[in-house]
Order: C-alpha cells, then sequence, then structure tokens
C-alpha cells in the first residue's frame, strides 16, 4: 500500500512542473505499493529532487530511484542498474552504476517490464546488505536539503 507523501517531499516538489509533480507522485505510489517495507530516502539536491528506496537508511541500499530536474519529464532510475538484466534493452546510460529511464507520460510507462527489472533490482540490494537484516521498514526519510538549487523558478 501506497504511503502519503512527506510535507518535505511535497515542498521540495513546488518549483516542478504540475506534470512533473504528477508523475513523480504515480510513479512513487507504483514503487510503494510493490516495496511497503522499503524505506523512502529523500534527497533535495542543487540540480535535482531525488527519492529512493533502500533496505536501510543508507543511499548504498538504495535499488530504485525517482528524479525531478525540471525537464517535464522524470527519471526512473536503478542504483545499481549496470548490475541487473535488462533484456528487453530500455534502461539509458553509460555510467558503471546507475541506468535509467526517461518517464514523460503514463502511457509510455512499461510497467510490467519494470517490475521484472525491480525484481532483479531489489534482489541484488538484498545482496548487497552482505547479510546484515533490514531493521527499518516502511520509513520516510529526508536525508539531505542543499541550500542553493538551480530549479525551475
Amino acid at each position: 500500500m501506497s504511503k502519503a507523501p512527506s510535507k518535505d517531499l511535497l515542498k521540495f516538489m513546488k518549483p516542478f512542473s504540475e506534470h512533473e509533480k504528477e508523475l513523480a507522485l504515480w510513479l512513487r505510489k507504483f514503487v510503494w505499493d510493490l516495496y511497503p517495507s522499503a524505506n523512502e530516502l529523500i534527497y533535495d539536491n542543487y540540480n535535482a529532487l531525488a527519492f529512493g528506496w533502500s533496505l536501510s537508511d543508507k543511499l548504498g541500499d538504495t535499488f530504485c530511484s525517482i528524479a525531478i530536474y525540471g525537464k517535464e519529464y522524470v527519471h526512473f532510475g536503478f542504483y545499481r542498474g549496470a548490475d541487473i538484466p535488462d533484456y528487453d534493452k530500455i534502461l539509458e546510460g553509460k555510467g558503471s552504476q546507475y541506468r535509467y529511464l526517461k518517464v514523460a507520460n503514463k502511457k509510455d510507462f512499461l510497467a510490467d517490464k519494470i517490475e521484472k527489472l525491480l525484481k532483479y533490482a531489489y534482489a541484488n540490494a538484498v545482496v548487497r546488505m552482505k547479510g546484515k537484516k533490514q531493521t527499518i521498514k516502511g520509513e520516510i526519510i529526508t536525508k539531505s536539503i542543499s541550500p542553493k538549487k538551480r530549479r525551475p523558478k
């Protein structure tokens, strides 16, 4: 079951367009419905608002994220996306870890394919925890608030 957005998240979303906010909250609900025991970590950074789901309160245990940059689409990404099989070749990015897709509208979101990628990403995050147990479950945690921002006005 999805959780209501925190006051922090709603405040951090204010500078973005209604379209971006709607997309981001819709994607957020998608992840919460699938992974209600994960923790949402919120980062209000200088160039983007990002929130991701983690097995702990640590960024390194994150398996997926949403980022809003003020570009009329939203990134739906995988922190260790380079480590998961992308059989349909839908993910972008060539870095050593992060892979993502740009979501510009709901109708083009490939939910069934993303759900499969999420399963791989979640399993990878569990393995990477190296035997540690998930002690924090279902929490929303604001991790970072940057004082200066380059955002849409």
